[in-house]
């Protein structure tokens, strides 16, 4: 439920009225308590013009320009039902249902008690919402909280929407998916990351299984799957699953650092400020100088010519298998989790911290680990028929 002024509505068909969203509103008159927003409009713009507060910057900018047209203070009581919140002391009004709604975030750590849960989570570190409620939360939400006496959240993001080949879902397109059923089909990995390569994050975004399969199928199952696979079936059957102490050379030891920047910096410096596509494409690089390197240096000829140069290749692209895993694990946790499960990397040395930890190889050599003959990660996918009839 929101309430719109009436210049904020659009036409629609005859004399109808729609909100900004395009959805059919209704004339309400009715007695109301109001909140005195307006009292909080240059706390509110300053708020909104403070950097890193609202983003992605189109939302901000959205925001700044409704306040700057001037807030009308706000009804937050209803009296014409009565379920929902009862108004102390005041007959027959029960709460507007964002008041509930936005103080759920207080109430639901103990508030007004000073509860530990209180003291740990609040103010959040950030409000992670839907594009179409980023005025209830960069408006409303801080106003009342200002009122209160009560800090606010640290930073607030309104992500876009998903649109099925470009089009907004609908029952009466016909085009509405289940989620779960896009999980079943493609798995919920490939599906992750998908969603999280394809779409700007704080963008609308368009999904077909399609696309789907070809992002996948390109980026998981022929560069990263198969550079897994190609690694380490030629050390177990080349080297025997045995890890030695080899020194590499310099081209060896600039891939392991491109690997390494892009796993431990460049990564999660992007997944930090929520551009998890940035972050991936950073990642993918890395996985693609990898398999640069392995066309370079063909370890499968070099078993004759020069085993322990084939060695040391084969255990550059191990080392640096263990870092693209990590990194990626918040994209495709189950996947990177099995490969990390080959590599022989302990439950505990699985966080980007370890990303720093030099000496993690020459223990996992000191400790005796064999590399099995692996599992395939990334099986490619297939269109379902009824797509590929489409």
């Amino acid at each position: 439920e929101a309430y719109y002024d009436e210049s904020e509505l659009v036409e629609g068909e005859g004399e109808g009225k729609l909100s900004p969203q395009g959805t059919p509103v209704e004339w309400t008159i009715e007695e109301s308590w109001f909140f005195r927003l307006s009292k909080y409009q240059q706390p509110l713009l300053e708020l909104l013009r403070t950097p890193g507060f609202l983003e992605p910057a189109t939302r901000r900018n959205e925001m700044i320009a409704f306040v700057e047209q001037g807030l009308r203070d706000l009804s937050v009581s209803r009296t014409s039902f009565d379920w929902g919140v009862k108004v102390p002391g005041s007959d027959g009004h029960v709460m507007y249902v964002w008041v509930d709604a936005l103080t759920n975030y207080l109430t639901g750590l103990g508030y007004p008690d000073r509860t530990a849960e209180m003291e740990a989570f609040w103010p959040a570190d950030l409000h992670l919402i839907g594009k179409d409620i980023v005025r209830f939360h960069t408006i409303y939400w801080p106003a009342f909280l200002i009122s209160a006496g009560l800090p606010l959240p640290r930073k607030v993001f309104g992500h876009g929407f998903l649109l099925n080949r470009g089009q907004k879902e609908s029952k009466s397109l016909g085009n509405v998916t289940d989620p779960l059923e896009l999980a079943d089909r493609f798995g919920v990995d490939a599906l992750r990351y998908f969603l999280m390569r394809e779409v700007a994050f704080g963008q609308d975004g368009s999904y077909s299984p399609e696309a789907i399969v070809l992002r996948a199928n390109a980026e998981l199952a022929n560069s990263f799957g198969n550079l897994a696979q190609r690694t380490l079936s030629m050390i177990a059957k080349n080297m025997d699953g045995q890890l030695e102490l080899i020194d590499g050379n310099g081209v060896d030891a600039d891939l392991i650092a491109t690997v390494n920047h892009a796993c431990a910096t460049e990564l999660p410096r992007a997944f930090n400020a929520l551009s998890f596509s940035t972050g991936i494409e950073a990642w993918l690089r890395a996985v693609y100088a990898c398999n640069q390197y392995v066309d370079e240096q063909a370890p499968w000829a070099l078993k004759k010519t020069d085993p322990n140069r084939m060695k040391a290749v084969l255990q550059t692209l191990f080392v640096s298998l263990r870092d693209l895993a990590i990194a990626i694990q918040p994209v495709v946790p189950e996947k990177a989790a099995a490969l990390l499960d080959q590599l022989g990397i302990p439950e505990g040395e699985r966080s980007y911290s370890a990303l720093a930890d030099a000496d993690w190889f020459n223990r996992l050599v000191a400790n005796g680990f064999t590399v099995a003959p692996p599992t395939a990660l990334f099986p490619r996918l297939e269109l379902p028929a009824e797509a590929e009839d489409t």
